[in-house]
C-alpha cells in the first residue's frame, strides 16, 4: 500500500485515481464532441463528468476533533489467538481493522509469514474480524504478521491516508536435538567437571600406586601396597586421575541464510522451507544444551558481526544467555569481514557453523587449527532441491557445489574434521567417530 503523493483534500482523504480519471476522460470527451462536431464522445464524456461530480458531493466528511487533536481514522490490531494443537506447529492470528468514518470498504494490505504482501478489499464489518493460522516453518526472531489499513469512500472515489503499520513479531525456538556423543578438546584444563583428564587428581578412575609424598590424604594409603612393600616404613597411596570439564565455542556464520530451494536463492520472498540459519540454530542449540549438562564451559560468537560475544562459562544462567543469542541470530546480509579472529580459550573446541559458501569461515578455521585449538567444521546447507532450476542455472549450481567441496576438502588436508548437520544418520556416525578418536590421552 504506496501513497500516490498527492495531498489530502479534505480531512486526511485523498482523492483516488478513479475520480481524477474520469474527471479527466470527461472533459477531454466533450472537448472531442465540441471540436469533431460529433455527439459521441459526449456521451462518453458526460456520463463520466456526472458521476465525478456526485462522487465529489458524497465525500466522505472530516475527522471529528478530541480535545484539540483530530480522532484517528482507523486502528488496526494483530494479536495472537490460541491456537488448536496440530501435527505441524502453527500459529493463530487475529487481526482487526476498525474504522470510525463509516467507509464503503476498508483496504487492507496483509503479510504473513514472510510471505508477499497481498492488498484485500473488505467490508468495515468484515475487517474486524479477520483470523487465519500460519505454519511455523522457521525458528529464531521473525515477524508473524504485519496489517496496515485504509479506508474507501463511495465508489472508491476517496481514499484515507494508509494508517501505521500493527505489526506481530515472536522468536521462536529451535528444536534440540539429542546429542549422545559429545567430541572433547584434545587437552582439558578446566577444574571441574564430569570428564576424565590424564593428571592426577580428586577423580574415580585408578591411576597407580606411589609412594606417601607431603600432601597426600592419609585415606588414599593403600595399607595392601604398603604391606607388600619391601622396605619397612614406607607408604604407599592409591592415585586416580582427576575430573575436568572442556571449553566449547560455538561460530555461527549467520552472514546469509540460504533456502534448501535453490530457486529461492535470488527471491525476496522465499518460499516456506528449511533454511542453513536453522539448521544452525538447531545444531547451536542443541550442542548447548548437551555441553552445559556435562558441566562444560560453552561460549557463542557470530560471524555477521561483532555485537553477540559470549565467552565460555558454565552454569544454567550462562546457558540460559547462549540460547537467546542463539534464538536471535539473524541474517545480516552484509558480507562482513573480521579483521581480526575472535580470541578463544587455550585448549578449546571449536564448532565453525558455516555454509561454507565463501572462504572466510574456511579461514578462520585453519588459523585457530595452526594455534593448537581442535576445530570442527559443521555443514549446516540443507539438502538441495534443483527441480525448478533451468540449464544454465544447473551448470551455476554445480560450479558452487565444486567449490563448496573444495573448500571441505581444504579444511580437511588442515587438520580440521568436518561433519554435516542435516543428514541425521550422516550426523550421528560423524558424532560417533569424533567422539572416539578426536581427543589423544
Amino acid at each position: 500500500m504506496t501513497d500516490s503523493g498527492r495531498p489530502p483534500v479534505d480531512g486526511g482523504w485523498m482523492v483516488s485515481p478513479a475520480l481524477a480519471g474520469a474527471v479527466i476522460v470527461g472533459l477531454v470527451g466533450l472537448v472531442a464532441a465540441f471540436v469533431m462536431s460529433r455527439p459521441e464522445p459526449a456521451f462518453v464524456g458526460a456520463p463520466l463528468l456526472l458521476a465525478a461530480a456526485l462522487a465529489w458531493d458524497r465525500r466522505p466528511p472530516r475527522e471529528a476533533s478530541v480535545e484539540g487533536g483530530t480522532q484517528p481514522r482507523k486502528t488496526v490490531e494483530v494479536e495472537e489467538a490460541a491456537s488448536a494443537p496440530s501435527a505441524t506447529p502453527t500459529v493463530a492470528v487475529r487481526i482487526a481493522a476498525s474504522a470510525v468514518r463509516h467507509p464503503d470498504a476498508v483496504q487492507v494490505r496483509l503479510e504473513l509469514g514472510g510471505e508477499a504482501p497481498v492488498d484485500v478489499l473488505l467490508t468495515p464489518r468484515a475487517a474486524e474480524r479477520i483470523a487465519g493460522e500460519i505454519p511455523l516453518v522457521h525458528s529464531g526472531q521473525q515477524r508473524l504478521a504485519a496489517a496496515q489499513a485504509r479506508e474507501l469512500g463511495a465508489d472508491a472515489s476517496w481514499a484515507s491516508e494508509p494508517g501505521e503499520q500493527a505489526e506481530l513479531d515472536r522468536v521462536v525456538r529451535p528444536r534440540r536435538r539429542p546429542v549422545r556423543a559429545l567430541p572433547l578438546p584434545a587437552r582439558l584444563l578446566g577444574l571441574t567437571g564430569q570428564h576424565i583428564s590424564t593428571r592426577p587428581g580428586d577423580g574415580g578412575e585408578f591411576r597407580d600406586v606411589d609412594l606417601f609424598h607431603p600432601g597426600d590424604r592419609l585415606r588414599r594409603i593403600d595399607w595392601r601396597a604398603t604391606a607388600r612393600a619391601a622396605r619397612v616404613g614406607e607408604l604407599y597411596v592409591r592415585r586416580t586421575t582427576a575430573t575436568s570439564d572442556a571449553a566449547v565455542h560455538l561460530v555461527v556464520d549467520a552472514r546469509d541464510d540460504v533456502s534448501g530451494v535453490v530457486a529461492d536463492w535470488s527471491r525476496a520472498y522465499p518460499r516456506p522451507a528449511l533454511s542453513s540459519l536453522d539448521v544452525a540454530r538447531e545444531a547451536a542449540a542443541s550442542l548447548t544444551a548437551a555441553y552445559t549438562a556435562a558441566g562444560d564451559r560453552v561460549g557463542f560468537d557470530d560471524l555477521g558481526g561483532a555485537q553477540r560475544v559470549l565467552p565460555p562459562r558454565a552454569g544454567a544462567r550462562h546457558r540460559e544467555r547462549v540460547l537467546r543469542a542463539v534464538d536471535l541470530t539473524t541474517a545480516t546480509g552484509t558480507l562482513y569481514q573480521r579483521v581480526r579472529s575472535p580470541r578463544l580459550s587455550p585448549g578449546a573446541l571449536v564448532f565453525v557453523l558455516s555454509t561454507f559458501l565463501d572462504d572466510q569461515p574456511v579461514t578462520l578455521a585453519l588459523t585457530w587449527r595452526a594455534a593448537g585449538h581442535r576445530v570442527i567444521a559443521v555443514d549446516v546447507l540443507p539438502a538441495r532441491d534443483a527441480r525448478d532450476l533451468s540449464a544454465r542455472e544447473r551448470l551455476a549450481l554445480r560450479t558452487i557445489e565444486l567449490e563448496r567441496r573444495l573448500r571441505l576438502q581444504q579444511l580437511q588436508s588442515g587438520g580440521v574434521e568436518v561433519m554435516p548437520w542435516a543428514d541425521v544418520p550422516a550426523r550421528e556416525a560423524a558424532l560417533r567417530a569424533l567422539t572416539g578418536g578426536g581427543r589423544r590421552r
